[in-house]
């Protein structure tokens, strides 16, 4: 596949080890790490290398001291980081940032973080927001559920977007698939009450694994129609825009015939 947002997606060959083990008890503090900190665990992403151009080296160097960090095991202060409080989403899977830089734009009340691992893609990203302007960005390399575990306070998110995760068709590759139980309850225990998990993908099997694991996750309550909810009852007063750009990617999808399930969820209040 050529997914234009592809950090959850397509871009990085796992490293070998033992399953991730995350539970809802990562509501506790960071953990310790092995390993290397952008492949600690057996992950969602497949590797793909390569070199950055001398325009985009440029553009990193003068971009990524300001907007971008490595994956670390410290909490991450957002407010610090984008110089104001405001509600923060985080993208899984930014790959080149198409959709990115148009939902940070479409939403400039929401500091928006990306997630990626793939540097190539990210540097095209970091040249777009160099160019456009785009203040309501900033980004993390690295995996991301350890950017949950080890920098996201828990209840400090408004929203979790991840569009068009690798779906590992193979069953023996089901395992590597991001959205596992205790990925979604680690996401829920990030989430604020009321704050929303949206979720696309073009791959019909991994669309109701999603559906199963998220409709059996207790602090998650359906807010579309795939997931059980009303779209028109809470699109006006969600936290966070429902529509997504269209991506190159999703624009051959629909090409090749494969239907984009949504599914959509928030935080319950307990």
């Amino acid at each position: 596949m050529d997914s234009v947002n592809d950090a959850a997606n397509h871009t990085a060959e796992s490293v070998p080890g033992p399953p991730s083990t995350v539970s809802a008890a990562a509501e506790s503090g960071p953990r310790p790490k092995t390993g290397s900190r952008l492949y600690p665990r057996v992950t969602s992403f497949r590797s793909r290398r390569g070199a950055l151009t001398a325009t985009q080296q440029q553009s990193w160097d003068r971009m990524w001291p300001t907007i971008g960090r490595e994956v670390a095991d410290e909490r991450l202060d957002a407010t610090a980081w984008f110089g104001r409080d405001a509600p923060l989403v985080i993208e899984i899977g930014c790959g080149t940032g198409t959709a990115t830089a148009a939902m940070a734009q479409a939403e400039p009340q929401l500091n928006l973080i990306g997630i990626e691992v793939y540097q190539p893609g990210l540097a095209q990203l970091v040249q777009r927001v160099e160019r456009e302007g785009i203040e309501n960005i900033r980004l993390l390399r690295g995996d991301a559920v350890d950017v949950l575990e080890s920098m996201i306070a828990p209840e400090s998110l408004t929203g979790v977007r991840v569009f068009f995760p690798d779906p590992w068709p193979k069953a023996r590759h089901h395992k590597r698939r991001l959205l596992q139980p205790a990925t979604l309850a680690l996401i829920a225990s990030r989430l604020q009450p009321g704050g929303v998990l949206h979720v696309a993908t073009d791959h019909a099997d991994y669309a109701e694994h999603i559906h199963q694991v998220g409709m059996a996750e207790p602090l998650l309550k359906g807010l579309n129609e795939t997931t059980g909810g009303d779209s028109a009852q809470h699109r006006a007063t969600a936290p966070i825009g429902f529509e997504r750009p269209v991506t190159k990617f999703e624009g051959k999808a629909h090409r090749a015939g494969s239907a984009i399930t949504e599914l959509i969820w928030g935080k319950i209040d307990r």
